[in-house]
């Protein structure tokens, strides 16, 4: 692909992710405040922009195999982790940012959890089989994640075991 298709895709797939996303917020806001057609109409759009953002990370040839994937996952959780949100807690807090500095703190350490679950799961792929995991439960306020039962309160953020969602 030619340098300036690849950007302009870069970008889309970018502002595509960041809709995606954005839109998904948007639908669990209108749905907490009683407006159920809005967030249904946020929810279906979000969608149509995962399609799109999809298409683009496919011409990008962003996606591979499942060990393949697994890679780029915990290389882009370990680089959250080692580098990103250590240089964001530290601006923040340099820069007297406290909501900032929370939740990069709590993406930090979410993200370390994550790296190794992927981890375990690319080893599971590479010898061939499916990765042996049970229940998932993240917490909805720091994004905490723990296979098996949640604990009686997030050990990050300290929120209450009914604040976890399943997976």
């Amino acid at each position: 692909m030619r340098k300036m298709t690849e950007e302009n895709m870069k970008a889309a797939f970018a502002g595509e992710s960041q809709a995606h996303t954005r839109y998904l917020i948007f639908a669990e806001e209108a749905k907490r405040h009683g407006f159920e057609n809005v967030a249904r109409l946020f929810t279906a759009i979000a969608f149509a922009e995962l399609v799109h953002a999809t298409n683009h990370l496919r011409a990008l040839g962003g996606i591979g195999k499942t060990s393949e994937n697994l890679a780029k996952a915990i290389e882009g959780e370990t680089f959250e982790v080692d580098e990103m949100y250590p240089a964001y807690v530290e601006v923040a807090k340099l820069q007297e940012e406290k909501l900032a500095e929370r939740s990069a703190t709590w993406a930090l350490e979410a993200e370390k959890i994550h790296a190794e679950m992927f981890r375990k799961a690319k080893e599971a792929v590479e010898a061939g089989k499916d990765a042996e995991i049970g229940d998932i439960y993240i917490c909805e306020v720091c994004g905490y994640t723990v296979e098996g039962e949640p604990p009686d309160r997030c050990p990050i953020c300290n929120a209450a075991k009914e604040r976890f969602r399943k997976f």
